[in-house]
């Protein structure tokens, strides 16, 4: 079976949900798999120091993973429009994988959660493609065939899957937000197995 990455970084749980529901839709995708991963936080004032393996949820990302996947779903809160710091800083170790080209022809996806509906969600979405597009991935995203886009009051855009958490991160995801999670995860599972062959 192939399997589409998903790694994400999360702090108040908004992301992970969001992650777990694109898993859903990969594996609802025959012959598909989602493996699911996350990135530890950084310190901003020393070196953090963290568990190789986190005490709850996914284990950590590495480079193997990426080397392994027949796609990818990158998840980030918003900060600022940008993807946090700590994806940011993993994603920055990829420079052996660029110059060898391993990501190259992969399709990739992109997904947020903001506490705010105006906090940038599309802008982190799309800051987010930046590196991948050096990667040499190809992007995908969802079309407004997607009829939760027409009627979503809170999270989703063509850019990719995006969560509306509240100002206090207490809003789960709603229904609308949950169909196009998993139709973000059987759509890039779909375009994987197209290139594929299979």
């Amino acid at each position: 079976m192939a399997e589409i990455l998903v790694l994400y970084y999360s702090r108040t749980g908004g992301t992970t949900e969001m992650a777990r529901q694109i898993a859903r839709g990969v594996e609802e995708t025959p012959s598909m798999t989602a493996r699911l991963r996350t990135v530890p936080a950084i310190s901003t004032v020393c070196e953090a120091v963290e568990d190789p393996i986190p005490a709850a949820g996914p284990p950590y990302a590495s480079l193997e993973d990426l080397k392994e996947c027949a796609g990818l779903a990158l998840g980030s809160p918003t900060r600022f429009g940008n993807m946090a710091a700590p994806l940011k800083y993993f994603l920055d170790s990829t420079g052996g994988l660029w110059l060898a080209g391993v990501l190259c022809g992969k399709p990739a996806a992109v997904f947020t959660s903001a506490s705010t509906l105006h906090g940038g969600h599309e802008s982190t979405l799309l800051t987010m493609m930046l590196p991948l597009l050096h990667h040499g991935m190809l992007l995908v995203g969802l079309p407004f065939t997607e009829r939760a886009l027409h009627e979503t009051r809170s999270g989703g855009t063509p850019y990719g899957s995006s969560h509306w958490s509240g100002p206090e991160s207490r809003i789960t995801l709603d229904s609308e937000e949950k169909r196009l999670c998993r139709a973000l995860g059987r759509r890039l599972a779909e375009v994987a197995q197209r290139l594929s062959g299979t």
